[in-house]
């Protein structure tokens, strides 16, 4: 099943307020990224920040794990989610 856009916005926006509470991940994030809190603050309503935030989150099954227990959605729910924001399309090779 494919998520609407907008359902897929508010699926990265409550991944992006796990990830801000989250004391121990946020840092890494940060580093990784090279954002700083107001870019954190500014990319908030931006499609492709949030998309940035998923595709963090997605590169360790245990991130993808505990924001998904703790929000009670299945795994499988963010990549749905990934694909409905800019540049989530699956890519073709052949």
């Amino acid at each position: 099943m494919a998520l609407s856009r907008d359902a897929a916005e508010q699926l990265a926006l409550r991944a992006i307020a796990w990830l801000a509470a989250n004391d121990e991940l946020l840092p890494v994030f940060m580093g990784s990224t090279g954002a700083d809190e107001a870019a954190f603050r500014e990319g908030l309503e931006a499609p492709e920040f949030q998309a940035s935030v998923l595709d963090f989150l997605m590169m360790d099954d245990a991130w993808v794990i505990a924001f998904c227990d703790s929000e009670a959605i299945p795994y499988d729910r963010m990549m749905q989610a990934r694909a409905a924001l800019p540049g989530g399309a699956q890519v073709h090779w052949t």
